[in-house]
């Protein structure tokens, strides 16, 4: 491509409302445009990176044998009200009417939608097994969209579903899926762990996630210092290690705490750590009020919670809710006398001469016991922290971030069940068909790498999936024997196979290096001065410094290094 001949542009300023370094780079680059929050265009150069991306994962699909189609993004409500999963997708969906007042969503998965393609009215089990995959754009109503494309309304995803007659055919396709996803993800240049995860609105028997290691990565990767353990924070276990309390039970103790609400504060005043507390978190749950009794260190898990209570929403009581139902001051919450359910960590189980608060303002409650009380539930609704030991070896665990740009869902029978996908066993009875998903997000694996592979330069594009491999750039467009040369080069490369940009602007040469390195092209190769002694220099865009090349051998280079 000759630049001179193309819409193309790059931004010198850091993008404004860009919170990411990939969110910026991108916009800056002039990959991608924000339309609205969470919706972004995505421009020519940046349709280079995304399609390479796409090849990726297609090639990888195909070598499994899965088929490609393509559903609508226009889909009835009713498939997902007969699922059971309208109402766990909330206001996350995008609905609208049609002219009938039909009631449509715009599509943000399409589990049910397969199970619909893959019905023939109770196949053989001789047609077994298969796995289509279609790429598709989804919607999701984002609450907060952030992060260039990692969080957005509208992105393109992959995703497949593979469809058998039992548990251990699943297995074989779901394993094919996974080194299928290894395989894409390595092609990328991601540097990526893969690890346990929550089926949450998916549902299903098994989920993991591959996670783009990054700092700004909204998921909390846990690993283990000794062993393979991998999870996310969503679903690890905190094994308690603490030593049941042999201390005696003492009196129940009202002790007024004024200006003391926070667990610091509470701490400070009695002179002691923060888990020789319980706090209370008043929470609303599927509409129904639940509290939270955690030791003073801890924080919920919202995951776990969710699971536990088989609901679909959780959020924090809003301060005039936790008022009435208190009938004191936020902050001042406690298990005794409340007249709402109560659901305790189990680590609290442990505790003795505990201090809550007193549901009195500026009041706290010192020695209270489990007998004060009654608990509800009690389970592992904490989340895990610095200091906890793995569930497998003991060892302590390590936290990094993640960005998720893969996932894969063992699904089973839940989908065939609710949408009649039944098959015809060797007896000739209807079984439900057991399914897999498995899931990329095509954007997000662009982000995460620009996100990844970057300078304070601009953009690292990895070959595979760079917009061009080369790029030409002519110092001096009033020099005849460089544009001549930079032309014949320009053939030549295209010619052994080589995605080329020809840098052939009329700007001045500091404009056009520094525009190749924001962009993030691999290769570059200078036609300037040196020309007259048959030199270029070449430059790789993930090293410091250049060097000259014989113009006769930079076909050869290039080779080389591709």
């Amino acid at each position: 491509m000759k630049l001179s001949e193309s819409f193309f542009y790059t931004l010198r300023e850091n993008a404004k409302d860009e919170e990411s370094t990939s969110g910026n780079l991108l916009v800056r680059s002039g990959m991608i445009k924000k339309t609205s929050n969470g919706v972004y265009m995505i421009m020519p150069m940046g349709h280079r990176v995304l399609k390479k991306v796409e090849n990726i994962v297609r090639e990888e699909m195909d070598r499994t044998g899965a088929q490609e189609l393509l559903m609508p993004a226009l889909i009835l409500e009713e498939v997902y009200e007969k699922s059971g999963r309208r109402e766990a997708f909330g206001s996350n969906m995008f609905a609208l009417k049609d002219r009938y007042q039909k009631n449509y969503v715009l599509g943000p998965t399409h589990e049910e939608l397969f199970a619909v393609a893959a019905s023939m009215n109770g196949a053989s089990y001789k047609s077994f097994p298969y796995n289509l995959y279609q790429i598709q754009t989804k919607y999701r109503d984002e609450t907060r969209p952030r992060y260039g494309l990692i969080r957005v309304r509208e992105f393109i995803m992959k995703d497949a579903y593979s469809f058998d007659t039992d548990l251990e055919g699943l297995h074989t396709s779901y394993m094919k899926m996974f080194n299928a996803y290894k395989a894409c993800f390595d092609r990328m240049g991601l540097n990526y762990k893969i690890v346990k995860a929550d089926t949450g609105a998916m549902g299903g028997l098994l989920s993991e996630e591959f996670q783009a290691i990054c700092e700004i990565g909204e998921d909390t990767v846990v690993q283990c210092e000794g062993c393979d353990f991998s999870s996310n924070l969503e679903i690890t276990e905190v094994i308690d290690t603490s030593e049941v309390s042999d201390e005696a039970e003492l009196a129940m103790n009202e002790v007024e705490t004024p200006h003391a609400k926070t667990i610091d504060e509470v701490a400070a005043f009695f002179n002691k750590t923060a888990d020789s507390f319980v706090k209370t978190l008043i929470y609303k749950v599927d509409g129904e009020f639940v509290a939270f009794l955690l030791k003073g260190n801890r924080e919920l898990n919202e995951t776990k919670a969710l699971k536990l209570l088989q609901a679909n929403e959780i959020e924090l009581a809003a301060f005039d809710d936790v008022e009435r139902i208190t009938k004191a001051a936020v902050g001042f919450a406690g298990p005794v006398g409340l007249g709402i359910k109560i659901v305790m960590d189990r680590e609290v189980a442990k505790m003795k001469n505990f201090i809550v608060g007193a549901n009195k303002t500026n009041y706290h409650i010192e020695n209270v016991n489990l007998k004060d009380f009654k608990a509800d539930l009690v389970a592992d609704v904490a989340c895990v922290q610095v200091g906890d030991v793995c569930p497998c070896c003991g060892k302590k665990l390590v936290f990094t971030k993640g960005i998720e740009v893969g996932n894969t869902f063992k699904l089973g029978t839940k989908y065939a069940q609710t949408m009649g996908l039944n098959y015809l066993d060797a007896n000739n009875k209807l079984n439900p068909v057991v399914m897999g998903s498995y899931g990329i997000g095509l954007e997000r694996c662009m982000a995460a790498i620009a996100e990844q592979h970057n300078d304070e330069h601009g953009l690292i594009w990895p070959k595979s999936v760079a917009p061009f491999q080369v790029a030409l750039v002519i110092v001096s467009m009033k020099d005849e024997a460089q544009k001549k040369a930079a032309a014949e080069l320009y053939e030549q490369l295209s010619a052994a196979g080589f995605e080329v940009l020809l840098d052939d602007r009329d700007e001045r040469p500091g404009v056009k290096f520094k525009d190749m390195d924001l962009v993030g092209i691999p290769c570059r190769i200078t036609l300037g001065r040196k020309l007259g002694e048959g030199l270029v220099e070449f430059k790789m865009r993930d090293e410091a410094e250049g060097f000259d090349v014989e113009l006769s051998k930079v076909i050869d280079e290039v080779k080389n290094r591709f």
